[in-house]
């Protein structure tokens, strides 16, 4: 079992600020865990703009605070994402996160990321993954 607090993540290589200066995320649950998905409480700043494309991963977004304006930058489609509304990026697609307040949510990925991703010049995450434990570890 593994019990974990918000608390104990603050400062630890789990909590990731973005070099956008977007973002940061506390991730909470990760592909060493070994349980087939990552957990992560992300903040996106109010005001800023951050273009994201899952290439290599599925996630799930649950709202818990905030309000921002989410595009499919594939569609043009708009939705207004506000505490209680999840949305899924099933079909991998590209989209733009636009937070009026700061925005605060929960997000699941699978593959579960290793912690140590970014999104590159596309707003992809790599697909890194935990090398493997020796023999009779």
């Amino acid at each position: 079992m593994i019990v974990r607090s918000f608390q104990d993540i603050e400062g630890t290589d789990r909590h990731v600020k973005s070099q956008s200066g977007t973002w940061e995320s506390k991730r909470i649950i990760l592909a060493k865990e070994k349980v087939g998905f990552s957990l992560h409480e992300t903040i996106l700043y109010a005001g800023t703009e951050t273009s994201m494309w899952y290439a290599n991963h599925v996630e799930a977004v649950l709202c818990v605070e905030g309000e921002a304006e989410l595009s499919n930058d594939e569609t043009g489609e708009k939705h207004w994402i506000t505490p209680g509304t999840m949305y899924l990026l099933d079909g991998h697609e590209r989209h733009t996160l636009r937070p009026k307040t700061d925005f605060r949510c929960v997000c699941v990925f699978n593959p579960p990321v290793t912690g140590r991703e970014d999104h590159d010049e596309n707003g992809v995450y790599p697909l890194l993954t935990e090398p493997a434990e020796p023999a009779g570890s």
